[in-house]
């Protein structure tokens, strides 16, 4: 081989190389810092609705029992950060799934959420969050959930950047 044609080849190399080092580094400054804002956004697909609130049947007449709601007891399940800020579900006696899953009862639309990611429910007049095995996780507070925990009004229960909280 030519010099020539070696030295074509080390500087070929070395393009490829600083392309891949380049790349890396955006990849980490998205990361941590999230997309540039001079990038100009996709149009979301048509499609259904980011959150979908899901009402359990009403029971019928032999099945209804009167509940009595306590002071102190929370009514809604309120995104408080995100891109769903401001959105609330209904608490009731079912459970409520926390994913990007269709079906999910509240349907997030956050990159560092699972379809099935996790979900609230009430044991015994207390509220619950379990992480449904999700490859992120999700934190009460600054813990990451390694089983149910039980919550209370205010605490914040982050998905991604999703931040979730029981309001009355």
């Amino acid at each position: 081989m030519s010099n020539l044609t070696l030295i074509l080849i080390k500087i070929a190399y070395l393009a490829v190389l600083w392309l891949f080092v380049l790349t890396a580094v955006g990849v980490i400054r998205t990361d941590l810092f999230g997309p540039s804002k001079k990038k100009p956004r996709k149009k979301p697909r048509p499609g259904p609705r980011p959150a979908q609130r899901r009402e359990a049947p009403a029971p019928s007449h032999s099945q209804a029992r009167p509940q009595r709601k306590r002071r102190n007891e929370p009514t809604v399940l309120a995104v408080t950060q995100g891109s769903l800020s401001g959105t609330t579900v209904d608490l009731g006696s079912q459970p409520i799934t926390i994913g990007r899953a269709p079906d999910s009862t509240l349907v997030i639309t956050d990159d560092y959420a699972s379809g099935r990611h996790a979900r609230v429910y009430s044991e015994n007049g207390r509220w619950f969050v379990e992480d449904l095995n999700s490859t992120n996780g999700t934190y009460l507070g600054q813990q990451k959930l390694n089983r149910p925990q039980p919550i209370t009004v205010g605490q914040p229960i982050r998905i991604g950047k999703t931040v979730l909280e029981l309001r009355k």
